[in-house]
């Protein structure tokens, strides 16, 4: 019966996959060609290998800010977990950077830290905390190989919670010779970013996304460019 089962779902996986293609045929006819280009472009270098996590951040210009850098450097998904602080965008900064991320916001609960770090645990994710302290391994040394990294970044006066802390498997920090022992968080998730993500696309991790998060993603950013995508969409369906 298992083996009946598994027979009946393959050809059913390669239809789903033949109709998302057909589907991202038909919608980039109506988006410009060198918006379709750029599209194709940017998805070969997104990737889920990184995330980023955002504990109770709540200046608009720095939320607004991290999710600018997530997007220049390749990071598809953030976590953002509200307990205290609403998480607020200031467009200005964001400049539509947030509209080709991938957003989950933790926000139902008193306290949402560990709902957001176990999740991202049950998913394969080793939890990397970012403090100033000097016992942290510095970022330039930081083993890529060992997995999945979901980074954590704190609020802007008090850092990560002391539950985000005991739930962490590691921790990194920013080597600094100055008299300020701390960043901006919007410069130190930047800085991070930057470090990671360019010694990532050096390595032999499989850090791209694969062949169907590609096509979804693609899906999604022709519709997120398109004007009136409501009834294009309920007319691509009603020929089907």
């Amino acid at each position: 019966m298992k083996g009946l089962k598994g027979a009946w779902l393959l050809p059913f996986f390669f239809i789903c996959i033949a109709m998302k293609k057909e589907r991202i045929q038909y919608l980039s006819q109506f988006i410009t060609k060198r918006r379709l280009e750029r599209i194709n472009r940017v998805v070969t270098w997104r990737t889920r290998y990184l995330t980023v996590v955002l504990e109770d951040i709540f200046q608009p210009h720095n939320a607004s800010a991290v999710l600018r850098s997530c997007d220049c450097f390749g990071i598809q998904d953030v976590h953002i977990i509200e307990n205290r602080n609403k998480y607020r965008v200031n467009p200005d900064v964001t400049l539509g950077s947030d509209k080709w991320l991938t957003l989950y916001k933790y926000k139902q609960k008193e306290n949402n830290t560990s709902e957001a770090l176990n999740r991202l645990k049950s998913e394969g994710y080793r939890i990397v905390a970012t403090s100033p302290h000097e016992n942290n391994a510095p970022i330039d040394i930081f083993d890529l190989k060992k997995g999945k990294t979901a980074l954590l970044f704190g609020t802007e006066l008090t850092g990560l919670s002391g539950e985000a802390i005991s739930m962490a498997d590691e921790f990194i920090t920013i080597p600094m010779t100055g008299f300020t022992e701390s960043l901006n968080i919007s410069v130190t998730v930047a800085i991070v970013l930057y470090e990671l993500t360019n010694r990532l696309k050096k390595s032999d991790i499989a850090w791209q996304l694969t062949p169907d998060e590609i096509d979804q993603l693609k899906m999604q950013w022709i519709i997120s460019s398109m004007k009136h995508s409501d009834n294009i969409e309920n007319s691509f369906n009603r020929n089907q």
